[in-house]
């Protein structure tokens, strides 16, 4: 069982650290973004007679296509977890690291191709199912109510999460900020944890994670409201359904732990 364990902590880790990939690529897109308004003063200047309703329709038609490449990837995911029920440990850390490279891909391709952006987002899906596939077999042959569990409440964190970011007025640039350096903070504790025994630390590591993705997927919401440039659905679908895994791994944790 520690062995077990020290193998779970790992993967939160790894999964951690693709978080983090996607935070840096989410801070460099917004630069891009900034710089990309400089020469279009038509959409974001009110003086424009029917400017607002253009914008609010570009806004839903980019709600959308977000949560669609959201629910095709999950749908990816749940294929790749499918084909990697009988994969080791080791192959896991291949799949993590073959996400990671589609995350940072994604970045580019982004600004130069909507189809090349969106497969690179499903092969994302895809590779992170292979990767959490031997967590999720675990799980669900020690305790498949935990799997159900750590669902629904993931269901109800990025649906909560996601309509504050999305509703408030408040600029929530300084929380992304704050979520990014937060997260590389915790990624150190869960590398420190795979290695030091600290009571309580499975636990504190869980929560801490919930509360710096609350966070981040307030950001990714607002962000999604705000923007008004349609090639950016794959990317910010990519944020969106990052946050949820890690949320899902954080419950997992939880969840366990008080039904063990």
């Amino acid at each position: 069982m520690r062995s077990t364990a020290t193998g779970s902590g790992t993967e939160d880790a790894l999964a951690s650290i693709t978080g983090t990939g996607i935070g840096t690529g989410r801070r460099a897109h917004g630069r891009a973004k900034a710089q990309g308004r400089k020469g279009n003063t038509v959409i974001d200047s009110p003086s424009y007679s029917g400017t607002g309703s253009a914008t609010g329709g570009r806004t839903h038609i980019l709600f959308g296509q977000t949560m669609g490449y959201v629910a095709v990837t999950a749908g990816f995911f749940a294929l790749g977890a499918y084909l990697g029920r009988d994969l080791s440990s080791g192959w896991a850390f291949v799949g993590f690291i073959a996400a990671f490279a589609c995350l940072i891909s994604m970045n580019f391709a982004v600004r130069r191709s909507g189809p090349l952006s969106a497969g690179l987002l499903f092969a994302l899906g895809l590779l992170l199912g292979l990767a959490m596939a031997p967590t999720l077999v675990y799980y669900a042959g020690a305790n498949p109510q935990v799997l159900w569990q750590a669902g629904g409440a993931t269901a109800l964190f990025i649906a909560g999460a996601g309509a504050a970011g999305y509703a408030t007025e408040r600029d929530l640039s300084g929380v992304a900020r704050a979520g990014f350096w937060a997260l590389i903070a915790l990624i150190a504790l869960g590398i420190l944890l795979i290695f030091i025994h600290i009571p309580g630390g499975a636990l504190a590591y869980s929560v801490l994670g919930l509360v710096i993705f609350a966070g981040l997927t307030m950001s990714d919401f607002q962000r999604l409201r705000r923007s008004t440039d349609l090639g950016s659905a794959p990317l910010i679908a990519a944020s969106i359904f990052l946050d949820a895994l890690n949320g899902v791994q954080f419950f997992l944790r939880i969840f366990s732990r008080n039904n063990g």
